[in-house]
């Protein structure tokens, strides 16, 4: 068995980074404290209905911090909804799901086992089919879990609330999907559930029949939902604005260099696995400008398509994008300009430049962002030449210099 050396509160901390909401924070710290004390692992669920064969980086959000947990010593129990999926979850949707077939869920749920071992250390995953205790119900262990649980209940679940208000169709076997995930909880005896926050009433359930069966409720612990390449909408196959753990590393890479700035900072939050304190600097970096956002960037498109395709394919992608990049946009007679490193008055250097006559008409054409670092928009009259590193300074469409470290 793993020893258990971080301490609880260690691991709350690195476990909430990014985290929508933990459900009741402080029972799930008095579990890590028995946990840690005892040396005895919490176990950890997550369900995944293999609706669809792929899994993208919306879904590594939660398989990230199930890593995580994995990592902390905990047990993981990986849930392939083989039972539920025939079922179809309506969560997020204004209409039934279509039921897919037995040879559908077999073939997605293998395709799942491969993806997920990208992630987590398959040799220490429990991976559970929930079709192995509920494909044995009677109908009359149905109709005794249905017990447990009014239309009340249901209809607060704001999906089917709003269906109802709408007078769409919510048919019958749409209110057994809760209840049957909600039981899968309590045959694992589980200690931690996790999901996206389009999942919250269904992780809830678990707690309520593991009251009823008398057990320990389960906690909670939710993620938020990450925006695709489009940067409005969840990141989804459906919208193709997703980006596939099966791309390949030159495609990974390509999308990733195509999120937005602002979106950025969040893919940092929800995907990077570097330390909390480290992912805290570069947020507060991009944030007051001391970090480049094309830098930052690279640095997590490089990391992303390393965690999926290994380091070095990582590295090679960036420098091939780095090498096309300055192909395409730097020409071969470009000045030199020797400069020490630190902060460097922009506008001092424009003008010994003779780039332009006065700072004034350099504050102009940063106010009509016409002043580019390495490509982007650059606003300030300042910029920082870290040692080693090399500055591309465009003012305008023609003139356009190189910056590096004297």
């Amino acid at each position: 068995m793993t020893k258990i050396t971080v301490s609880p509160e260690q691991q709350l901390k690195e476990l909430k980074r990014g985290c929508f909401e933990i459900v009741p924070e402080e029972d799930f710290l008095k579990k890590l404290q028995k946990s840690f004390a005892e040396q005895k692992p919490l176990k950890i669920k997550l369900g995944a209905d293999p609706s669809r064969p792929d899994i993208h980086l919306g879904h590594t959000v939660i398989l990230n911090k199930l890593k995580l947990l994995q990592d902390f010593g905990h047990e993981i129990h990986f849930l392939i909804g083989d039972y539920t999926a025939q079922i179809g979850d309506p969560t997020g949707k204004n209409k039934t799901r279509p039921i897919l077939t037995p040879e559908e869920v077999v073939e997605n749920g293998k395709t799942y086992q491969e993806q997920i071992g990208k992630i987590l250390d398959l040799s220490k995953t429990k991976i559970v089919f929930n079709g192995d205790w509920l494909g044995k119900f009677s109908g009359i262990d149905m109709i005794k879990l249905m017990s447990k649980a009014t239309v009340g209940m249901m209809i607060e679940r704001e999906d089917f609330h709003k269906r109802y208000t709408n007078q769409e169709p919510i048919f019958l076997h749409e209110f057994t999907y809760p209840l049957l995930q909600g039981y899968d909880s309590v045959h694992l005896k589980t200690d931690l559930e996790l999901g996206g926050t389009d999942q919250t009433f269904n992780l809830m359930m678990g707690r309520h029949l593991q009251k009823i069966h008398e057990q320990a409720p389960q906690c909670i612990m939710t993620m938020p939902l990450l925006e695709g390449l489009d940067g409005v909408n969840k990141m989804s196959k459906s919208l193709d604005n997703y980006i596939s753990l099966t791309d390949t590393p030159t495609n990974m890479f390509g999308k990733m260099m195509s999120i937005s700035d602002e979106l950025m900072k969040k893919y940092y939050l929800l995907l990077s696995r570097r330390p909390t304190a480290e992912i805290e600097k570069i947020i507060a970096g991009l944030t007051d400008g001391s970090v480049h956002p094309m830098i930052a960037k690279k640095d997590i498109a490089e990391e992303i398509t390393g965690y999926y395709h290994g380091a070095a394919a990582g590295k090679d992608e960036r420098d091939k994008f780095e090498a096309r990049f300055t192909k395409k946009l730097i020409p071969d007679d470009i000045q030199i300009v020797a400069k020490p490193a630190g902060d460097i008055n922009l506008l001092d250097l424009l003008v010994e430049l003779t780039f332009i006559k006065s700072k004034g008409e350099g504050r102009r054409l940063l106010q009509q962002n016409a002043v580019k670092v390495n490509f982007e928009t650059h606003t300030t009259d300042s910029v920082t030449l870290n040692n080693g590193e090399e500055l591309i300074v465009k003012v305008g469409k023609l003139r356009i210099f190189k910056l590096i470290t004297a």
